[in-house]
């Protein structure tokens, strides 16, 4: 065991050392296992209704535990653990190596994937990985099937070197893309087992750039589900009944009106927002000066009617960056009822039916929020429509809450500022982001004394959830020594 005082810096030539054993995990264990991983059409239970029969996630939790107990780490337990109905989690635990600390450091992350979706490369697909000039694509390589291999090589990368750090675990669940709804039930499981949390390091978020180290310091909740609005029993000749039977995707319109200003994006029931603390706004003003017009120029815009590129809501960087961390939006991510554009004839279509996701802003209440939004939508249908919302969720998690992180101690503050000045060279940014990590808010009132270290490796470009998708791996080398370096510190 090592004494070392964990309030000491960890050498530089130790540092140099645990980087130089994640890069060479990285290219010699992690990126074949990711490869074989994006591989495995291992999609979340609200995208793959006979997941169990399938067994995609049953596979992708049984190579990553194999690979893991692969590893030969002295002392680690591991097991996939089963509810009844519910999807398949890991928990791994390995002792301390240091004796003057009690607290345990949770290692969160995820295996089950999003959809498909369209729009891949020609050379690229969601099921089939390709590596090129550092990047590996394919669906959920970076969102986040990275995270388990990166834990465990950051524990390795220390015990490798002789420096001490506490307990740590590991939950590694195949819901989170649903929503996690799973996820509570196996806590309250392992609670006797999870220990005196001290830390937690979740690796499912992302990064402002990939020149430094990014700690996330707040996520947006959402609320999702199917909006349909039915007016026929089936479809009509539309030049005999148009004008009289009103348009299904009209009253969608009208009551989507309720909720959102179409000509600004802004949404207008105040429940759905919240005020925005100061301390957040600084970070957002100091983030915007690092990152500037790329907050908005990252993404893929189409050309615009003049030929130029289309524009962002806003081109100012800190609103940029407040409007999708702090403020509540709503997409359209699916669509039904419509046939397709060349089997579209002259119909009048007997309804519509719109996916919604409604992001909301860390501190409001998703499920109290998808209620708000159910009796807003549903109430007073025009021209007495059938209008039913539907939210989505697993075992009644009709919605999942954002989260506020708290306070920094100083030694997390420190630690994470060496960490990114010795693997990157510049000092951590702090960033909000605008998805959602259910477990979050849930660590946060189990253990409100626990640090949390939530960070990521999809940067700009990477595309979670879309085409072309990618796994950023130098960036990934770096934040695993990053890790290792701040579990070193951690009291």
């Amino acid at each position: 065991m090592n004494a070392r005082d964990p309030l000491m810096p960890v050498p530089d030539d130790a540092n140099a050392a645990l980087a130089e054993f994640a890069a060479r995990a990285w290219d010699e264990k992690i990126v074949p296992a990711m490869t074989d991983y994006i591989a495995i059409p291992a999609k979340s239970p609200m995208f793959d209704a006979q997941w169990a029969q399938h067994g995609h996630l049953e596979r992708v939790a049984r190579d990553a535990a194999a690979w893991v107990e692969r590893q030969k780490v002295a002392g680690l337990k591991l097991e996939i653990v089963r509810l009844e109905g519910r999807t398949p989690l890991i928990f791994f635990e390995v002792p301390a190596t240091r004796p003057d600390t009690t607290g345990t450091v949770l290692m969160y992350g995820h295996l089950d994937k999003q959809p498909e979706f369209n729009g891949w490369r020609s050379d690229l697909g969601p099921w089939t990985p390709k590596y090129e000039d550092g990047k590996l694509y394919g669906r959920g390589g970076a969102d986040d099937g990275y995270a388990v291999y990166a834990a465990l090589t950051a524990i390795m990368a220390l015990d490798a070197q002789g420096i001490g750090r506490p307990r740590c675990v590991g939950v590694i669940e195949t819901c989170e893309e649903s929503g996690s709804g799973d996820l509570p039930a196996y806590l309250d499981a392992l609670k006797p087992r999870l220990g005196d949390v001290s830390l937690v390091v979740c690796l499912d978020s992302g990064a402002g750039n990939y020149d430094q180290l990014w700690l996330t310091t707040s996520l947006r909740g959402m609320v999702s589900g199917v909006l349909k609005v039915e007016i026929l029993s089936e479809g009509v000749h539309s030049g005999d009944a148009s004008g009289l039977v009103p348009s299904s995707f009209r009253i969608l319109r009208h009551v989507l009106d309720r909720l959102e200003d179409s000509a600004t994006g802004r949404l207008l029931p105040q429940v759905f927002h919240c005020d925005i603390p100061a301390s957040r706004a600084d970070q957002a003003r100091a983030t915007a000066t690092i990152l500037g017009d790329e907050v908005w120029k990252r993404f893929p815009w189409a050309c615009g009617a003049d030929g130029g590129v289309s524009l962002p809501t806003t081109t100012d960087p800190t609103e940029a960056l407040l409007n999708r961390t702090w403020r509540p939006t709503l997409s359209v991510t699916g669509a039904d009822g419509f046939p397709e554009l060349r089997n579209a004839g002259n119909v009048l279509r007997p309804y519509t039916a719109f996916k919604l996701s409604l992001r909301t802003p860390p501190l409001v209440d998703a499920h109290l929020a998808s209620q708000q939004l159910k009796e807003l939508l549903e109430d007073n249908a025009p021209y007495n429509a059938r209008v039913t919302f539907h939210p989505d969720g697993r075992a009644g998690a009709l919605g999942a809450t954002g989260w506020n992180a708290p306070e920094l101690a100083p030694w997390l503050e420190n630690a994470l500022n060496a960490a990114s000045r010795t693997h990157y060279g510049a000092p951590v940014g702090y960033i909000g982001q605008g998805g959602t990590i259910p477990l979050m808010s849930m660590l946060q009132k189990g253990f409100p004394r626990a640090q949390m270290m939530v960070c990521g490796v999809l940067g700009p470009k990477s595309n979670a959830h879309g085409p072309n998708e990618f796994l950023h791996v130098p960036y990934g080398k770096k934040l695993t020594a990053s890790v290792a370096q701040v579990i070193a510190a951690c009291p």
